[in-house]
This record gives structure tokens, C-alpha cells and sequence, in this order.
């Protein structure tokens, strides 16, 4: 084939075509002398047979271990690219990801595509492209029963496969679109197979892209094929996958404050991230009566979509008794305790809430097996002395004693869940060190916004950031509150 020459993977050549079968010995004419070697030419074309079987094994196995250790959609489909151009030796490829079941996610990836190229291959019409041919072709597809693709060169019922197209510049019935953009890009060949499951039906599309007029070998035709086999399931999975983290975050977002209230004499601030399961982590600023502000902040045990429900109970509560007696802490969480006790006796929680009066710049404050808040300001900057109390539901009967904060004029009152202290990986001492001492630092041109303030203590505590490879190690959700005091 006259595809560009791309280096050797995993002892499969991707530019030399399988070797030609060895011919028959050549029989010496009656009463020649038999030459030497002609009896083992049989033995050799079977050795370098089971040869080549072997390095074609070891190179899915080998590509088979790469995909399965790629755990986002992103990483795999980059990785089913680089791989599938090994082995039909082409330089360039995108995968287009779109189950039938229209549930999404749905994107398109390249290789050796700028996102300009992937634009104005999106300008071609769908059915001109043979990625749209083999979506359209397998819409609604039944997973395990074979379907067919409206090419002009195949059979009506001839079943999904792939589409060869050698020489695209000399096939008289390209779309003309199709042919300015593959002149624009550069590619003058493709190669598309659909990604199909048995369970799952279609999930999308794969394209390689050849600079000049090629198509794969029938030996890569077959490693390909068995490559994406356990590709597409692989697929399969981490769309399964992708799709429930998108359901408990989207839930988690529904469950928490879509936005803080404007209450006279005080700013607030929000930060927060999801652990990759989903955790129970909340956070809460409520208006009361006479100008009042209830602010809480809570952890729920567990992870994913139940964790997640009963921190959206357990906020739904406390939001209930706090309008109802929310000037006494003490008694808001000890109703929160009885709830959470009678409802989920195998689940327990911590918590904190505030009740602030901004205008008199006072705070009553009671903790539920909860870390101290912090109080940041131009002279202090110090955790608040709260009592040592049981988390709720640990307990037979809870109850703590408040405790009375007044924040001066520009003080900020930081309140956080321990998920901030455990993603640090330190232990609890040194992370309330590292906290203290991230509090401590901020800049004093920061310290008039609660936003900003809050952003320097993230970035001091973890200087990879709320969504970096820390947090993808971490099981723990992250909850940074902050208010400041006019």
C-alpha cells in the first residue's frame, strides 16, 4: 500500500503487507541430485506463520493493555486512534462518538486534526462522509442483529462492516464538498468502521485519513477488527460510566444553592467540587427573618447517588428548622439528629450551622462532629473554639453548646468541609497547619472580596487545584464557604 511510513509497534510493521505464502518446492528433475534445504521449505513457511500470529497477538495484547488502563472517554478514544493508525498505517483519524440510543454523550475526536479540520469536515454533508453513512446506517440499531450501508457499491443487505474508500479524489460521485475539504486537508484515502456492540448496539465511528491513494491489507483489516472489539466494549463501559457521573453531579448541582442570597451587611462566596463518585458535601446560605442569615455547611457518609439524595434530605431539613427556630443552633441540630436517627439509623452526618445578624455583626454558632471555621482579618486569623461533639446519628441523644462570634468590621468567616483538609493528603495536624497558614497569607488587596479570599486558600491548600490530579486520586468533595462582615 503507499500509505506514509509510520515507525514499527509492537512488531507489526504497519506499512510492509503480510508476507506472500511461501511456494511449493520445486521438484529436481528425475535424476538430478536433490538440492539442499528444498525438504524444510514447508517447515519454514509454517515457522514464519506461527511467527507472525504470534507478534500479531502480542500486538492486540499489548494495545488491549494500553486501552483498558485509559479510565475517561477522552483518554480511550485518543488511545482507539493512535492504535487503529498503527495498524492500518495511516497518519491521521477521528473517531466520532454517538450511541444509538441518542442518551449521549456525543463528541468527535482526531488525530493529526486541528479543531479547524474537524470544523470543516463537520461542513460535509452527513451522508457524503462515510463516518455519517455508518451512524445513519446503525440508528437504532438492535444490538447483535446486522444492518446494512447505503453504498452504491455494496449489496442492499450486505452488512455493516466498513467503507474502503482507495482513491477519493478519483471517485467521480464524491460530494463536491467532500472533495474541497479532503484537498484543503490533505487526505486522499479513508478507511471508516462502525463501533458496534452486541449489548450496547452502536456507540460511533472510526475514520483513518491516508495522505495518498491507499486502503489497509487484508492481515491489517483482520487486526484492526479484533482490536475494536474489545475497544468498543471498553467504549461501551466508560460511556455507562460517564453518563452516571453526569446524573449525580447534575443532581448534586440541582440538590445545592443554584446561587447565594444578597443579605445587607455581609458578602459570600462559594467553592466546591465533587469528588469522581459523588459525595454527600453541601454547603447552604438561607435568609431569615429580621434580616438574619443562617449559613451551614455539612458532610454526609458514603458516596454516589444515595450519599447524594440524603444530603439533599438532609439540607432540605435543616433549611425547614432553621426557619422555624434557626436564633438557637443547638436546637436545629438536635431536630436534625432526631430525623436523621429515625429516618436513616445506618447513616450519620456532620454538620455546622451559623445564625449570623449582619447588622450587629454577632454569630451563634453550634458544630455536629464538624471542623472549627476560621476567622480571617487584617489583626487575627484563627480557628473558632467549638465544642467537641459526636457527628449526628453516632449518639442516642445529641446536644452541644453553642458558641458567640464577633467578627470585626472586614472579617471573613470561613467555613469548610474535611474533604479540604484529607485531598492535602497530610495528616489532620499539618493540614490545619497548612489551612491556618493559607488563611494567613492572603493578599490585603484580597481580603474586600470573599470570592477572591476564598480562591487564595484553595490555591494555597492545593496548589493542584479543585479539579487536578489530586482530586481525581481523592474520593473526598471539597466545600469552602466564606462571609464577610461589612
Amino acid at each position: 500500500m503507499n500509505a506514509p511510513h509510520l515507525p514499527k509497534v509492537a512488531g507489526i510493521d504497519s506499512t510492509v503487507p503480510p508476507p506472500a505464502h511461501t511456494a511449493p518446492p520445486v521438484q529436481p528433475a528425475q535424476g538430478a541430485p536433490a538440492t539442499p534445504g528444498a525438504q524444510g521449505a514447508p517447515g519454514a513457511l509454517i515457522q514464519d506463520r506461527l511467527a507472525g500470529w504470534v507478534s500479531d497477538l502480542t500486538t492486540l495484547h499489548e494495545l488491549n493493555e494500553r486501552l483498558s488502563r485509559t479510565a475517561a472517554l477522552d483518554g480511550a478514544l485518543n488511545e482507539l486512534l493512535r492504535a487503529g493508525a498503527a495498524l492500518v498505517g495511516a497518519r491521521r483519524g477521528l473517531v466520532v462518538l454517538e450511541p444509538a440510543d441518542g442518551l449521549g454523550p456525543t463528541t468527535t475526536v482526531g488525530l493529526g486534526l486541528a479543531r479547524a479540520d474537524l470544523g470543516h469536515l463537520e461542513t460535509v454533508p452527513r451522508a457524503a462522509t462515510s463516518f455519517g453513512r455508518l451512524l445513519d446506517a446503525t440508528a437504532g440499531a438492535t444490538p447483535g442483529a446486522p444492518q446494512s450501508v447505503p453504498d452504491a457499491g455494496a449489496p442492499a443487505a450486505a452488512p455493516v462492516t466498513e467503507i474502503v474508500q482507495p482513491d477519493l479524489l478519483a471517485d467521480e460521485a464524491l460530494d463536491p464538498r467532500h472533495r474541497e475539504v479532503a484537498v484543503r486537508l490533505g487526505y486522499a484515502a479513508s478507511y471508516a468502521l462502525p463501533l458496534l456492540t452486541d449489548t450496547a448496539g452502536r456507540v460511533g465511528a472510526v475514520v483513518w485519513l491516508y495522505d495518498e491513494p491507499a486502503e489497509p491489507a487484508e492481515r491489517q483489516r483482520h487486526l484492526i477488527g479484533r482490536y475494536l472489539q474489545y475497544a468498543t466494549e471498553h467504549l461501551a463501559r466508560l460511556v455507562d460510566l460517564d453518563r452516571a457521573r453526569s446524573t449525580t453531579a447534575t443532581l448534586r448541582a440541582e440538590l445545592l444553592p443554584p446561587r447565594l442570597p444578597r443579605v445587607a451587611g455581609v458578602q459570600l462566596a462559594a467553592r466546591h467540587s465533587t469528588g469522581p463518585r459523588g459525595g454527600g458535601d453541601w454547603f447552604d446560605a438561607l435568609p431569615l427573618p429580621d434580616a438574619a442569615l443562617g449559613l451551614a455547611v455539612g458532610s454526609v457518609t458514603g458516596s454516589g447517588p444515595s450519599a447524594v439524595a440524603a444530603m439533599g434530605r438532609l439540607r432540605a431539613s435543616l433549611r425547614a428548622y432553621a426557619v422555624m427556630e434557626g436564633e438557637d443552633p443547638v436546637a436545629v441540630l438536635s431536630d436534625l439528629e432526631l430525623l436523621l436517627r429515625l429516618t436513616e439509623p445506618a447513616r450519620s452526618a456532620t454538620a455546622l450551622f451559623a445564625f449570623c445578624e449582619p447588622a450587629l455583626r454577632k454569630i451563634v454558632l453550634a458544630g455536629a462532629g464538624h471542623s472549627p471555621p476560621l476567622i480571617v482579618g487584617e489583626r487575627r486569623t484563627e480557628f473558632v473554639e467549638t465544642s467537641l461533639s459526636a457527628p449526628l446519628g453516632m449518639l442516642a441523644c445529641w446536644e452541644a453548646p453553642s458558641v458567640d462570634i464577633r467578627p470585626e468590621p472586614g472579617e471573613t468567616l470561613l467555613l469548610y468541609t474535611d474533604g479540604l483538609l484529607q485531598r492535602t493528603g497530610d495528616a489532620m495536624d499539618r493540614a490545619f497547619a497548612r489551612l491556618h497558614a493559607a488563611a494567613a497569607s492572603v493578599p490585603k488587596a484580597a481580603r474586600d472580596d470573599p470570592g477572591e479570599i476564598a480562591d487564595h486558600v484553595l490555591r494555597t491548600v492545593l496548589p493542584e487545584g479543585l479539579d487536578g490530579p489530586a482530586a481525581a486520586a481523592s474520593e473526598e468533595d471539597v466545600v469552602l464557604l466564606a462571609a464577610r462582615f461589612e
